[in-house]
């Protein structure tokens, strides 16, 4: 696996994403119990049912709404005739889904919510953009420095040998890459510009590694550069993972 950099955005209030991944739009519960009310859920039919209801015209039923005649489960959403919605919305039953939309849920009830939740199944308003929805705001975002790509990019290999030759050059930002990655540490705003100076010196000493290691770290040093720089002008702290 590959090691990769990045920095703590959300520490800037000039990143575009800031407010979208601040906003929380919903969470997911395994226990809905006390927010039923509240829960989304879809109106499901059992095919037996559906069936039993629908007789002899079963097999047009399912050609007339596009449906698969292999599904475990009629979703009634999926039912596109709107006579054969309403003569199976009696059969239906409720199957929730988990997700609970933050705005139908009272103020007094909200702390009670964010307890249950975990922070892994909460979505923001950023999530529920498309990838191209991201990609357009990551191109125009100041702190896209990854050729507006986003604010994460590419460190290389976990068995890298630009570590230990800054370890050598008593380099000790870079040096500590890796074990930086297994203790999940992040670097500080005032260590940007330690590793600025890290860069400098590296591009310095890389020719005395040989012309093989500078084509191979030239672009390292070169992303480290950017992403240094964003740090010091937009005062993020940075990792690696």
């Amino acid at each position: 696996m590959g090691i990769s950099m990045a920095i703590c955005e959300m520490d800037s209030d000039g990143a575009l994403c800031k407010v979208g991944k601040s906003t929380l739009l919903k969470v997911n519960l395994k226990d809905l119990a006390g927010f039923e009310d509240v829960a989304e859920f879809d109106l499901v039919v059992p095919i037996s049912q559906a069936k039993l209801v629908l007789g002899d015209d079963w097999e047009a039923f399912l050609k007339r709404n596009r449906l698969d005649p292999e599904m475990e489960t009629l979703y009634l959403d999926k039912v596109k005739n709107e006579a054969d919605r309403q003569l199976l919305v009696a059969e239906s039953q409720k199957q929730y889904t988990g997700w609970i939309s933050l705005e139908k849920v009272p103020a007094e009830k909200r702390p009670l919510l964010m307890e249950r939740a975990s922070r892994d199944d909460c979505l923001t308003a950023w999530d529920m953009l498309s990838f191209e929805e991201m990609g357009a705001t990551c191109a125009k975002c100041p702190l896209s420095w990854d050729e507006g790509r986003g604010c994460m990019g590419t460190f290389g290999p976990e068995n890298s040998a630009l570590p230990d030759i800054a370890r050598r050059n008593d380099c000790p930002i870079v040096a500590s890459v890796p074990e930086s990655v297994k203790s999940n540490r992040s670097f500080s705003v005032e260590e940007a510009a330690g590793l600025l100076e890290e860069v400098r010196l590296l591009r310095e000493r890389l020719p005395g590694e040989g012309k093989v290691m500078v084509r191979r770290y030239s672009g390292v040093l070169d992303r480290l550069e950017k992403m240094g720089q964003v740090c010091t002008v937009y005062r993020t702290r940075f990792y690696f993972l």
